[in-house]
């Protein structure tokens, strides 16, 4: 491409664990910490942005336009419209891929875009409330479970598919345990070299009454290699899949800075990385963990890459499982696979999480003097999407 859309900058806050160290934030919060951190890297004045876009998945009592009240909050000009947008886990990868196509439709020239969650500020619903709870026992519906963590066709929570997929394709749990041991083992290694910190943006915040400033992701530290071997399953008596396979419940955000190569060369803007290609695939809703093959698949169609041509793979861990399916069908090897850990890890603050692999992504390339990298991930409802991208 002659002209392609890059990356100006990439960064996220830490990930948060439930009702954890962000408690005290929502996600417009949350979204504002990284879309500010994302513009002080660029040169790219406030008022240049054409466009927010944000990606959210539960929205249930945060306000009206999260996305909106993120920029406002990032201290962006009210001039700059906003759009919040849901696709499960995908929201946030997602937001990239409109702000790719609107850059190279000509409709804008500078865009933000991104991801956000609190799955700590989510609410109990009461759907019976609005018409009236006459007579008898009403019903709370938990927000996150129901918008975020179930399956919208039968009801089942998504650790129930992984399972039933783990189990169609012989992943037996001592494979699933070894991998989120290596993910954790990756992520701690990862804090303890300092290896997250040029990507995450301080946020400073009351915690138990006292101002501090977060900077590390939370989960990693609280994690005990130890006791993965002997979690007992989490989804059926004699399940493979464990609370420590399946990616943690948490708070967090992303932000990057995108424009065309043409308007970075004409400022002087120093891009970071072009977007090489993306791509969506869907399938059975109950297979979403099989879902980022196809997209990978389809991507390389698109870019004419294979394998070889990848030095690094950000495969969101929403279950180890997903990971373990896409290194097995595309013989990707675990050595380029999220080699600073991953969701089983770090977690996996839902519509935040497609943005955070790519920043995370980015990063990870630039301190290994590398330069291709590829970030896919499954979303409920059967689908994934992936994004290929180039260091400049």
């Amino acid at each position: 491409m002659l002209d392609p859309v890059v990356i100006l900058a990439a960064r996220r806050t830490a990930i948060g664990a439930f009702q954890g160290q962000f408690q005290g934030l929502s996600a417009p919060l949350l979204g504002a910490a990284a879309i500010r951190a994302a513009m002080l890297d660029t040169p790219v004045h406030a008022s240049e942005v054409d466009e927010v876009l944000m990606g959210c998945c539960l929205m249930a009592g945060i306000g009206q336009a999260p996305a909106r009240q993120a920029l406002i909050a990032a201290g962006l000009p009210d001039s700059v419209p906003a759009t919040t947008l849901t696709k499960m886990c995908g929201s946030g990868m997602k937001t990239v891929m409109l702000g790719h196509d609107q850059l190279l439709a000509g409709a804008v020239g500078v865009v933000v875009a991104g991801g956000m969650e609190s799955m700590t500020h989510a609410p109990y619903l009461l759907p019976s409330a609005r018409g009236g709870q006459r007579l008898g026992h009403g019903q709370m519906v938990d927000h996150m479970f129901f918008d975020g963590l179930q399956d919208a066709y039968d009801g089942q929570l998504m650790g129930v598919h992984a399972e039933a997929t783990a189990r169609e394709l012989g992943f037996k749990r001592a494979e699933q345990d070894a991998y989120a041991l290596a993910s954790v083992q990756r992520a701690q290694a990862a804090v303890a070299g300092g290896l997250f910190a040029r990507e995450i943006a301080p946020v400073t915040t009351k915690v138990k009454g006292v101002e501090r400033t977060l900077d590390i992701d939370e989960t990693p530290g609280q994690c005990k290699p130890e006791k993965i071997a002997t979690l007992k399953p989490a989804f059926g008596a004699d399940g493979t899949v464990t609370a420590a396979s399946s990616a943690s419940i948490s708070d967090g955000a992303a932000a990057l800075v995108l424009t065309r190569d043409s308007t970075a060369r004409s400022r002087d803007w120093q891009p970071i990385a072009r977007i090489v290609g993306h791509s969506t695939h869907a399938g059975p809703p109950g297979r979403f963990t099989t879902a980022p093959v196809g997209a990978i698949r389809r991507l390389f169609d698109l870019t004419g890459w294979t394998d070889d041509d990848v030095d690094l793979y950000e495969v969101n861990e929403a279950f180890a499982v997903v990971t373990l399916i896409a290194m097995r069908e595309l013989g990707i090897s675990h050595d380029k696979v999220n080699v600073h850990g991953g969701a089983c890890a770090l977690g996996h603050p839902i519509g935040a999480t497609g943005a955070r692999i790519l920043v995370t992504l980015i990063h990870a390339l630039q301190q290994r003097g590398l330069q291709r990298g590829v970030a896919a991930l499954c979303i409920g409802g059967g689908e994934a999407t992936a994004m290929a991208i180039e260091l400049l």
